[in-house]
């Protein structure tokens, strides 16, 4: 099966970048980044399976089981330096395949957490879990976060097709607790809104007792979906990053 999508390959160029996206989201998410990035990268995509054109795969709610899935179907692409970036939900799958890579002796050059809380401080109560709430809390969890998903689960037909991916990660997520093991080396540079509901500064800057490498914290304008109005701004800081210029 494959679980990457390429928007523009890239054969020539130097590095690769890894998107995982958020909750309930695909690979659509990165579409227009092979394009807006340095040619010095290509972009990859994660496509997770029970969305979009896999749909009809079973979906998975452990993330550590997924990640390892991931890592596998990832040793392939690590010809040459490749850099992790993940998106709330998709921030913690990179950090556990960043840490599956590093195992197996081809670790990731960079990880980029955007808009989420390190995965040794989840501080998640039992009323902020999603994933138990009937449809109409999970529509209105969703249109707290902001971004577009909330609007497409206002149509009937979509919420049936979507909703129960979306439920499915939110368990996958809220159910997730670090495993005991060594920290990755990788360097991690965690990205959030300043006006995002689920993770403050405080919260993104202890990303940097998850890894023994370097750390650097970028907060930009917006809610936990900043990272769309802020595209150019965050695909500046990841080739600043990456050092590959501008």
């Amino acid at each position: 099966m494959n679980w990457f999508r390429c928007p523009e390959s890239r054969p020539w160029a130097s590095l690769r970048l890894i998107c995982f996206p958020h909750a309930g989201g695909s690979a659509v998410a990165y579409r227009s980044w092979g394009k807006e990035l340095s040619a010095a990268i290509e972009v990859h995509a994660v496509q997770y399976p029970g969305r979009a054109d896999r749909l009809a795969e079973p979906m998975i709610d452990d993330a550590h089981r997924l990640a390892r899935l991931i890592a596998g179907a990832l040793v392939p692409l690590m010809d040459r330096p490749t850099a992790l970036f993940g998106h709330s939900m998709g921030a913690v799958l990179a950090y556990e395949t960043a840490r599956l890579l590093e195992e197996r002796g081809v670790p990731p050059t960079h990880l980029f957490a955007s808009g989420a809380r390190p995965p040794h401080r989840r501080d998640l109560a039992d009323e902020d879990r999603v994933a138990d709430r009937d449809d109409e809390g999970v529509v209105a969890a969703l249109t707290e976060l902001g971004g577009s998903d909330a609007e497409v689960l206002a149509d009937p037909e979509m919420r049936e097709l979507v909703l129960p991916y979306v439920r499915n990660d939110f368990r996958l997520i809220e159910n997730y607790q670090r495993r005991p093991g060594p920290n990755p080396s990788v360097p991690i540079t965690a990205i959030i809104g300043d006006a995002d509901p689920h993770v403050d500064r405080e919260r993104a800057a202890a990303w940097a007792e998850a890894t023994d490498g370097p750390f650097a914290l970028k907060v930009l304008p917006g809610d936990h979906f900043y990272l769309v109005p802020r595209q150019a701004e965050v695909l500046g800081e990841i080739q600043r990053a990456l050092h590959v210029p501008t």
